[in-house]
């Protein structure tokens, strides 16, 4: 049997810590170093770059890593996998070869392509790119590369792949495929795992180390620890796993393009200080399609901030609304204001509150000068304190996000070694198809039995973790475990609880909107799907939290009736 492989990730997203590179080849054993560059916005702004400079379209920031860092990594024999070529991996190849030779090193550089789809159909798309799996990663690995850059295959294959390659696990080995793809999903956002983001952040150690970028030792049978390297910052416990587990997956039914994860079915374990074991995974046979991030141009927006301070503040902003509403001709307009003053604050800033103004429009005129002029003009004729945050700005353009999905075999994934030949990756041989009820949180639950009840922050005992899958929000919750002889009785009180009901009711936002809840017992906890509230994408957004990364953090603070005998 083969040993563990150690694999570690140095980026959770484009404009991660540029020194997390050095930081984990210098701080410990590592067999591969992965990087994620990679989220839906992401893809909107490289398709940008490529607008200005057909030769850009990768994560620029990767390439500078490397010029600090290959000959680190070769000396150490670490290869370096990533998914920073974005839409241009075949470009950020050729740069990381011309780094390489600069800097007098023999550097095999290969990459995987062939998730450019727009091609299929797709009109107006500016970017539309199908998640690819981990073989084309394990193919270029097989052959002896360095380094691996790919487009848009899924976070977790920048683990799967080196897990496949290092093990000799074939396309039906779905347990062992789903263990990787689970330990891919804890370390694809970095710090994530290690207590970045964390609603337990109080518990961790605060030695002032910077937190520490987790690693996984994956063995043979597809069960990992997840862990990181000693002296870094953070903690590494099956609180922060699971805050990184229950993070933006939708049903309890994972799909990936190697395997289909069984999510209820992992198993969380504390395996020593800073160390997670996940074993138990199941996996199944993957979907026959590929989901596709589509991202396209959907016009211009603007905004303005108007600042309301001391008495009168719903007076006054109903008063500027009223005088600047009839200037207005973008084809969308969104007011939004903060939360009220306090009473007899002892500071200005306390006693103010911003009211902000959002336009959108296909074209750029109506959120331009015809916008902001009509604002400022204002300045001397309107509420008293009259004030704005910035000056006027120009429009900016936005882009709307769509998911679709297409047919694998449209798809043509395949690796260009380093010696320049072209593998074709085949598709899987066989496909299942996901039940999306598998999970969905029973409704009604019976009630349950009187008791006395306390009126506390939902909070009190559960953690959250949010954020965003295109226009749906995603909301992870569960109980935390601090040893608790009560967790049992809680973790039941919190899935019975948690109806779609009653999210719409601690979350008024989503009155009219869709809501899907499922039970992750395993976990302790629910995930809450809430269809629709971030509109079109974090792009197009016109809400306060656009990708719903605070949404977590609102529901813990909402007041809920807990039984006396939980607390």
């Amino acid at each position: 049997m083969s040993v563990p492989l150690r694999i570690g990730n140095c980026s959770g997203f484009y404009g991660d810590r540029m020194s997390a590179m050095r930081e984990m080849l210098e701080g410990g054993p590592l067999d591969v170093l992965t990087g994620d560059y990679l989220a839906e916005l992401t893809m909107l702004i490289l398709g940008k770059d490529t607008m200005r400079d057909p030769a850009l379209g990768y994560a620029k920031t990767h390439l500078r890593q490397l010029e600090d860092c290959l000959g680190l990594a070769l000396e150490r024999g670490v290869r370096i996998v990533s998914n920073a070529g974005g839409l241009n991996p075949a470009g950020l190849a050729a740069r990381v070869r011309e780094v390489a030779t600069g800097l007098g090193l023999d550097a095999n550089v290969a990459h995987v392509e062939g998730d450019d789809v727009r091609a299929l159909s797709f009109d107006g798309a500016l970017t539309a790119n199908a998640y690819l799996g981990g073989f084309g990663i394990a193919a270029a690995l097989r052959e002896g590369a360095d380094v691996v850059v790919t487009g848009r295959v899924t976070d977790a294959s920048l683990v799967v792949g080196p897990a496949v390659a290092h093990h000799g696990w074939t396309p039906t080995s779905y347990d062992e495929l789903a263990g990787a793809v689970v330990a891919g999903h804890v370390l694809e956002c970095g710090t994530q795992a290690t207590g970045g983001n964390f609603s337990g952040f109080r518990t961790l150690p605060h030695t002032g180390a910077p937190l520490g970028f987790p690693l996984a030792e994956i063995a043979a049978d597809g069960s990992s620890v997840i862990t990181k390297h000693d002296g870094t910052g953070g903690a590494v416990t099956v609180d922060t796993v699971t805050a990184q587990l229950v993070y933006e997956i939708q049903s309890t039914r994972y799909l990936n393009p190697d395997v289909t994860v069984r999510l209820d079915s992992v198993r969380v374990q504390q395996d020593g200080p800073d160390r997670v074991r996940l074993d138990r995974v199941r996996g199944d046979a993957p979907p026959e399609q590929l989901k596709v991030c589509v991202n396209k141009l959907g016009g211009y927006r603007n905004t303005v901030e108007f600042v309301l301070t001391g008495l009168d503040v719903e007076a006054k902003a109903d008063w500027v609304r009223e005088q600047l509403s009839p200037a207005l001709t973008a084809s969308t307009v969104h007011w939004s204001r903060a939360a009220l003053p306090l009473a007899d604050a002892d500071t200005e800033e306390g006693a103010s509150t911003l009211l902000r103004c959002t336009v959108m429009d296909a074209e750029a005129g109506p959120v331009g000068r015809a916008f902001t002029a009509a604002a400022v003009e204002l300045a001397l004729a309107s509420y008293p304190g009259f004030t704005m945050t910035g000056p006027p700005a120009a429009p900016t353009p936005y882009g709307v996000y769509g998911a679709e999905y297409v047919d694998r075999g449209l798809v043509t994934h395949a690796v260009v070694h380093a010696d320049g030949a072209h593998e074709v990756i085949p598709d899987p041989p066989g496909f299942s198809s996901a039940d999306p009820a598998l999970g969905l949180r029973e409704s009604p639950y019976p009630a349950p039995a009187d008791s006395l009840t306390r009126r506390v922050p939902l909070g009190s005992f559960v953690h959250a973790r949010s954020g965003d899958k295109g226009g749906d929000a995603n909301l992870g919750l569960w109980v935390v475990n601090d040893g608790s002889l009560l967790r049992d009785d809680r973790v039941r009180w919190l899935t019975k609880l948690m109806s779609p009901r009653k999210v719409r009711e601690l979350i008024p936002e989503a009155a009219d909107l869709d809501v899907e809840v499922y039970v992750l017992p395993n976990l302790g906890g629910v995930n809450v799907l809430i269809r629709g509230l971030l509109g079109q994408g974090v792009a197009a957004s016109t809400r306060f939290d656009p990708q719903a990364k605070g949404l977590g953090e609102w529901i813990r603070s909402r007041m809920v009736h807990v039984q006396e005998d939980l607390l």
